[in-house]
């Protein structure tokens, strides 16, 4: 049955892509989407590239809607990524089904250099709803460190707040490093928000065992206190 499925929703991204390519004014070959989707996978360059010349839409869907930027970012097809980002047509703000943007997948799998791409093509560093920052918070690599940074420097919102009201401070509490907890507390992150759930950073990170990250927010809310002389 699952064969059946993956078969029928093949056919399916064949069809919307042909028509793509005859709104486009392109040639209407239907196995240039199977080609382009399998580059990705590959992370095939020079095939992609291929594709382009020929006409074919950089901002081509798969059948769950999902565009190429954002999954070679995913897989860490880089080479993928490179031929795609070179394309004047190349929608870099393309979202996916869960309203993720490309640059916000580059945040999350720490690739530095084509976070520095997107920005450089105007990627909304303060999307609403989970932002980039978000996704920088959520791992603990060196890497996601510098994205941190970089987008900050980009004037990224540090108290961003998704749907939920969850920020940056908080992921990097629950999923990120101590050292993302300390450079966000460090660059001005607000230690006492709380989540709709009443959650706070201090409480995503104790629920996580992550006690250094917790003792660093203990000691940025000691420090928003007044202090207070003795007699």
């Amino acid at each position: 049955m699952t064969a059946v499925i993956h078969r029928r929703a093949a056919l399916a991204g064949l069809a919307v892509a042909a028509g793509a390519c005859l709104a486009f004014g392109a040639p209407a070959r239907a196995g240039a989407f199977e080609d382009f989707f399998q580059a990705i996978q590959r992370d095939d360059g020079d095939a992609i590239a291929a594709l382009l010349r020929r006409g074919f839409d950089p901002n081509t869907r798969d059948p769950k809607g999902q565009v190429g930027l954002t999954l070679a970012l995913q897989d860490g097809s880089l080479k993928a990524f490179a031929a795609l980002m070179a394309s004047r047509q190349l929608q870099v703000e393309a979202r996916n089904a869960q309203d993720e943007s490309p640059l916000m997948m580059a945040a999350l799998k720490g690739h530095v250099d084509a976070v520095k791409q997107l920005l450089a093509r105007d990627a909304d560093v303060n999307k609403t709803g989970w932002a980039p920052l978000h996704y920088a918070a959520s791992a603990g690599s060196p890497q996601h460190a510098e994205i941190i940074s970089i987008l900050l420097e980009r004037h990224a919102y540090i108290d961003a707040t998704s749907p939920n009201g969850t920020t940056p401070l908080m992921m990097a509490a629950h999923y990120g490093s101590s050292q993302a907890v300390q450079l966000l507390l460090d660059e001005g992150a607000d230690p006492t928000l709380k989540n709709q759930l009443g959650l706070t950073a201090t409480d995503f990170a104790m629920r996580a065992g992550r006690t250094e990250s917790a003792e660093r927010i203990a000691a940025a809310i000691r420090k928003r206190q007044p202090n207070r002389g003795k007699w």
